[in-house]
């Protein structure tokens, strides 16, 4: 092999190996997410495991700001474990967000939609000013739906603790699909990208809602 191109290579393989992340990078990373009270047995809620791992382009609030500051800087290889109070995460849960709507709502061609909603099921809706949102089905009665539209993990202290797999330059088409307007509105994730949750945080965790 040519000497100058062997240099190269070597020089760029480094420059890979040693980029840390920074805004309109690529980034994939593993981590278990706890929650619960310091000083209390916490409940591991959501794993990203380096088989699926949650992959995302940082910077560009496709997760929540407090998840990206745990991570920025650090480089492939590097361990984290960071926790993340209610209030730079999702918010104190709101008894506010828990409503009753009525069952004609959910109708299909004058049938109840027996296929989306049920207990316990997350459906996408859309409030009167066009804002989309997650909502968690509580409970069905004769003619109402109670439904909670609280994050699933508004009022927890999120706990992660994980390391880095993949940092890099993000391609123009990450990028455009970043800044696309999304609706996942689960995890970890903040939208999410709301786009592509990968793996994980996904319901995330990390995103915002």
């Amino acid at each position: 092999m040519n000497c100058s191109i062997f240099a190269e290579i070597t020089i760029f393989d480094k420059y890979k190996e040693y980029m840390v992340i920074s805004d309109k990078k690529f980034v994939a990373v593993s981590y278990d997410l706890f929650v619960g009270d310091e000083g209390e047995e916490q409940e591991l809620m959501e794993q990203a495991p380096k088989e699926a791992p949650l992959k995302f382009t940082f910077g560009l609030g496709m997760m929540i700001e407090s998840f990206e500051k745990g991570l920025e800087g650090k480089a492939v290889g590097e361990k984290f474990d960071f926790t993340i109070e209610p209030q730079d995460a999702y918010g104190d849960y709101e008894d506010g967000r828990v409503v009753e709507l009525d069952k004609a709502i959910f109708e299909v061609d004058g049938k109840f939609d027996t296929d989306m909603i049920f207990e316990g099921n997350t459906v996408p809706m859309m409030d009167a000013e066009g804002n989309r949102m997650n909502g968690t089905i509580l409970e069905i009665s004769k003619d109402k739906v109670k439904m909670d539209f609280n994050h699933p993990l508004a009022g927890e202290r999120l706990h992660f603790i994980g390391e880095v797999l993949e940092v890099r330059d993000a391609t123009p088409e990450e990028i455009a699909v970043a800044t696309m307007p999304h609706s996942c509105g689960g995890g970890c994730c903040g939208d999410c990208g709301d786009g592509d949750c990968g793996g994980g945080c996904s319901g995330c965790g990390c995103g915002e809602h």
